[in-house]
């Protein structure tokens, strides 16, 4: 008997779609990212919900023209970004329910951004009713990009000069050899505690304050995990799809799949299903009223 041929989705964007839409990324990015890196005043920065959530014109006024140039594109398509959600929260409840929405991060690492460090990026998704379908993780500086969807091509990395090579997620090893992004500075004090003692345990844990270079690290084989408690859409949708399509495994801790209606718990994608297990059931005291 034939083994199954795989599922493969008919990706949300034609490859002529996805090719407008990083060039209106790129754009954006010349016109209103770059000519503002080390270069803001005063008062181009402001302050959203605390000292560490910072926006900028840059994070604005890319916002805007990528919003503009989407609608353009795809005027019945849902498209929200991370700026207009936090002037109106409810637009977050319009991803959920669109057949086709466009999820903007204008600039991912504002503080990165702010403070003159090159460690950010741009990042555009596009989910159906919440699911991640499309993924793009760009980088201004370096003008190149890691880029997934649902068909049966593996995440790529596409150069300033157009060449494409797959790229592929770390192999299982060991606890005391791994490497991992884990977000501990937002996580709740009393996980906060719980969680110390356990980093020695791991080889390196860091954090780069920047989901796009987090993701694109993990999907390129660089570290072997990465766990958030902050679900924000633009962040993730992108990062998960990336991951999964470069050879990952990602779920929520209690190993359900992640879509943009999920708002609590831990996310945790990982370079292999091994590796996620092991760091699941190290951290399991994080799964909601579990006693491990």
């Amino acid at each position: 008997m034939n083994a199954p041929l795989p599922q493969v989705i008919t990706p949300a964007l034609t490859i002529a779609q996805q090719t407008q839409v990083i060039n209106l990324v790129r754009r954006a990015a010349k016109a209103e990212i770059l000519p503002r890196f080390r270069n803001l005043s005063t008062g181009s920065i402001s302050q959203k919900t605390n000292a560490n959530d910072l926006v900028t014109d840059a994070d604005l006024e890319a916002e805007a023209m990528i919003t503009r140039g989407l609608l353009r594109l795809f005027p019945s398509a849902t498209v929200v970004g991370e700026e207009a959600i936090s002037k109106n929260p409810d637009l977050r409840e319009q991803i959920n329910d669109a057949e086709l929405a466009f999820i903007i991060d204008p600039v991912d690492g504002t503080a990165n951004f702010v403070n003159g460090l090159a460690t950010f990026g741009v990042i555009l998704s596009v989910t159906r009713f919440g699911t991640p379908v499309f993924g793009l993780h760009y980088d201004p500086i370096m003008d190149d990009y890691l880029i997934a969807d649902t068909s049966d091509l593996p995440t790529r990395r596409v150069t300033s000069n157009g060449i494409a090579r797959p790229v592929a997620t770390s192999k299982a090893r060991p606890i005391s050899e791994m490497l991992g992004y884990i977000h501990f500075h937002i996580m709740p004090k009393e996980d906060q505690t719980r969680m110390a003692p356990l980093l020695p345990d791991f080889r390196i844990i860091t954090a780069l304050r920047c989901s796009c270079h987090e993701y694109r690290t993990l999907a390129q084989g660089g570290v072997d995990f990465a766990l958030s408690g902050i679900l924000n859409p633009w962040d993730h949708a992108a990062g998960v799809l990336l991951t999964e399509k470069a050879g990952g495994y990602v779920r929520m801790l209690d190993g359900t799949p992640y879509t943009t209606k999920t708002t609590t718990g831990y996310l945790l994608a990982a370079c292999d299903q091994e590796t996620w297990q092991a760091v699941r059931d190290k951290l399991a005291f994080l799964i909601s009223g579990s006693s491990a």
